[in-house]
């Protein structure tokens, strides 16, 4: 039986919000903001039809507070949440809590969110449907005795990995046993900080391995399709940077079984709604279950562009009770999608996060480019929450094209107040290994820490784009400073904050 939503609270911050925000408004619903004080001036605050102080600054104390938001949601009298990614997105005491205050939760049930996001009960539940998984143990390990005869019969190298939760954390990889007791423990304190859960279990290090993930609908009649795949697998500390859409890996034969693989992974479980199931693949072309995202993924845009679904529209429509719309074999796929998650991050010293005032932004435009962004000129990226600035993404007819759209958009982009990723996207699309499509989730440690920092002139961080076109204006203006004096006034200007036209 099917329920109208009329109105949504969105469970997150950022781009991701505004992103849903869109699609709220596009199909005629209400969309309810909550914000901490750290994003009170931020734009998706604005957006909203109504929005609502979480008073405070802390992640634990505001987007992490599930009887704050609950008490929040009944008090706008929302019909549902909509939780993003991150935060609370595969929480299932907060499906659980939404469910009971008699809100709908845009994403699979509660029991669905807790079964997959236990990796050891994901690998039982796939592997029963036929979904290879990495050889591995089958349930936790608590001492080192076990953990030591689990890795002589799995074979070194192996990974040392958090039951519960994912993003790296809680994840080491041991290459001979003198390393394992010192791993196992530093992983299961990880997890512990981390998930509040410290089992861990071991599984086989795939050599060279490339991540491809498929793209879930289901509703919740036992329909379910997949929107073909994203490989992701340029990564730095485990989290993606760049993906596309088709992966240069897959031969049709291999899409469509590792399609059908995705599809039966999401039955395992009964699962509805929108979700990611995440393969590992070997260089010897064998695939194996990684885990499952229960939520929307960050990536999403490739797969919009390349298929033409609204896959949050999707989302909205299967929680009020709808059944898919069309079938595995009217879903098409055009051209070619690459996204580049735009960081703040200085690149050159370990991608470690960077903070401070955007004091310019200008984002790049054109036929076919997307940027999902949170932030406008003034925004703070804050220590508070991840340092994500924006998502860009590029749609083109041939690979080859989507990647000259690419780099034309990153040369575009002008980010003046923090160091971000930039550098790094322009240097992923311009490497042969990429370029040929021979790339592998190691690209970082063997490309970026060996060439990538000798190469200068990908250090520009936007203020030397902000500065020519702040001394183009000041040139028409007045001819009496000589350039040296006109360039060293407007970097100072930039740099404190003061702004000329």
């Amino acid at each position: 039986m099917s329920r109208q939503i009329k109105k949504i609270l969105v469970a997150n911050r950022g781009e991701i919000t505004l992103r849903i925000m869109r699609t709220i408004r596009e199909m005629g619903r209400q969309s309810v903001a909550i914000y901490s004080d750290v994003d009170i001036a931020m734009p998706f605050v604005r957006y909203a039809d109504e929005a609502y102080s979480l008073e405070g600054k802390e992640a634990r104390e505001t987007y992490l507070d599930i009887p704050k938001i609950i008490s929040i949601a009944r008090k706008a009298k929302v019909d549902a949440i909509h939780p993003g990614y991150g935060f609370l997105s595969e929480n299932s005491e907060f499906a659980r809590e939404v469910g009971k205050a008699g809100i709908i939760f845009i994403g699979p049930r509660a029991d669905v969110i807790k079964s997959m996001g236990d990796k050891t009960e994901a690998r039982k539940l796939v592997s029963g449907y036929g979904v290879p998984v990495v050889p591995g143990t089958p349930n936790s390990i608590d001492d080192l005795r076990e953990a030591k005869e689990a890795a002589r019969k799995i074979g070194y190298p192996i990974l040392v990995k958090a039951a519960a939760g994912g993003g790296g954390k809680g994840m080491r990889l041991v290459k001979e046993e003198s390393e394992l007791e010192s791993s196992l423990r530093g992983a299961q304190s990880e997890a512990l900080s981390a998930f509040g859960d410290n089992r861990i279990f071991i599984e086989k290090y795939i050599v060279n391995p490339r991540h491809i993930e498929f793209q879930i609908l289901a509703d919740n009649y036992g329909n379910v399709v997949h929107l073909f795949e994203r490989e992701c697998s340029i990564q730095r500390r485990h989290q993606k940077v760049v993906e596309e859409t088709p992966s240069m890996a897959l031969t049709p034969e291999l899409r469509e079984e590792m399609g059908d693989a995705a599809i039966n992974a999401a039955k395992a479980c009964g699962y509805s709604n929108a979700g990611t199931v995440e393969f590992i693949l070997g260089e010897d072309g064998k695939y194996y279950f990684l885990e499952m995202n229960t939520r929307l993924q960050v990536e999403h845009p490739i797969t919009e562009a390349t298929t033409g679904i609204d896959i949050v529209r999707k989302q909205i429509k299967i929680a009020e009770g709808n059944k898919l719309d069309f079938s595995q074999k009217e879903i098409t796929r055009r051209g070619h999608s690459i996204e580049s998650r735009i960081y703040a991050e200085d690149v050159f010293n370990g991608f470690l996060p960077d903070t401070g005032t955007l004091k310019m932004l200008r984002e790049p435009v054109g036929n076919g480019v997307r940027v999902d962004s949170g932030v406008e000129s003034g925004s703070e990226i804050s220590v508070y929450y991840d340092s994500m600035i924006a998502k860009l993404s590029v749609w083109d007819t041939s690979r080859e094209h989507a990647i000259k759209k690419m780099l034309r958009a990153l040369d575009e982009y002008v980010i003046v107040g923090v160091k971000t990723t930039i550098p790094f996207c322009k240097f992923v699309l311009e490497s042969d290994d990429f370029r040929g499509g021979k790339y592998s989730t190691h690209f970082v440690e063997k490309h970026w820490n060996a060439e990538g920092l000798k190469i200068n002139n990908f250090a520009n961080d936007g203020l030397d784009a902000a500065v020519i076109v702040a001394a183009s204006r000041l040139k028409k203006k007045s001819n009496k400073q000589n350039s040296t004096e006109r360039s060293e006034k407007i970097k100072s200007n930039w740099r404190d904050g003061r702004f000329e036209s």
